[in-house]
């Protein structure tokens, strides 16, 4: 019965792990960067220096990506 439980619970993981990388995934695909990526970066390669709020990432990733500057859109290409 333990081993049916054991399988269960492994399921379940393999499931959520699925869901997440289908997310990260998808947003990818539409151009959406990935938050947790990016901080995990950071601590890892830029230790002790800041790390932008989810807002302030977002911010950055959309202006770099439709080159928003001065009130102004100034293209993709």
């Amino acid at each position: 019965m333990s081993n049916l439980g054991e399988l269960f619970v492994h399921s379940g993981a393999i499931a959520r792990a699925t869901i997440h990388r289908t997310k990260q995934i998808a947003h990818l695909m539409i151009g959406i960067p990935d938050y947790e990526t990016y901080v995990e970066h950071r601590r890892k390669v830029h230790p002790g220096e800041p790390i932008m709020t989810y807002e302030e990432f977002f911010i950055e990733r959309r202006d770099a990506r439709y080159a928003v500057g001065g009130g102004r859109f100034r293209g993709c290409c």
